[in-house]
């Protein structure tokens, strides 16, 4: 039986931490895989955010692919993808999909994404927001399939680490997926 393939985008913005969750977790369910697409920008953030390499993270993923690669697996709507997660996601990353401006490999398998009708969660990153990243948010939020996943924190499960934070926003940006992180813990009424 093959595995279910998520492609996860990591554009520049601030949220290494996050992409580093999210790997490990889909790495850890063995009915998924992952394929990383890091562009130039989420490699600089990362060398600020991480204290693991740039190359110890792409080793999270089961494949990774250059932003450059436009010909790759993920350009093409007939490869098999269950769906895309972009995390971090710039604003940049977020106007580039709304306007369907696919000059490299994550926008294009976001354009992609959404052409074939599959999922596409973007955890969008920026404060504050203007109206330009509003409303290029607003505009993608009405695509059928489309998720806005901000690294909102919540509190209610009790975290005692930021690591306990960094954990619950991973699970929320999987959930859409299926994909269920051991510890998340939802809401539940006492």
């Amino acid at each position: 039986m093959s595995k279910k393939r998520i492609i996860i985008g990591a554009s520049g913005a601030s949220g290494t931490p996050l992409l580093v969750e999210v790997l490990r977790t889909v790495r850890e369910d063995p009915d998924w895989e992952s394929v990383l697409i890091m562009t130039e920008g989420a490699k600089l953030t990362a060398g600020y955010e991480s204290e693991l390499p740039v190359e110890e993270i792409g080793a999270l993923a089961d494949l990774v692919l250059d932003p450059a690669q436009i010909d790759a697996g993920p350009a093409s709507g007939s490869w098999p993808a269950e769906g895309m997660l972009v995390v971090p996601c710039s604003m940049k990353t977020v106007a580039g999909i709304r306007s369907g401006y696919a000059d490299n490999l994550l926008l294009r398998a976001a354009d992609v994404t959404l052409k074939e009708g599959r999922p596409l969660v973007l955890c969008a990153r920026e404060s504050p927001l203007s109206a330009i990243h509003l409303r290029n948010l607003y505009e993608l939020s009405m695509i059928p399939g489309v998720r806005i996943i901000p690294p909102m924190l919540s509190y209610y499960h009790e975290p005692k680490s930021l690591e306990d934070l960094t954990c619950q926003v991973a699970a929320r940006l999987l959930a859409p997926f299926g994909i269920e992180k051991p510890g998340f813990r939802r809401w539940q009424e006492s």
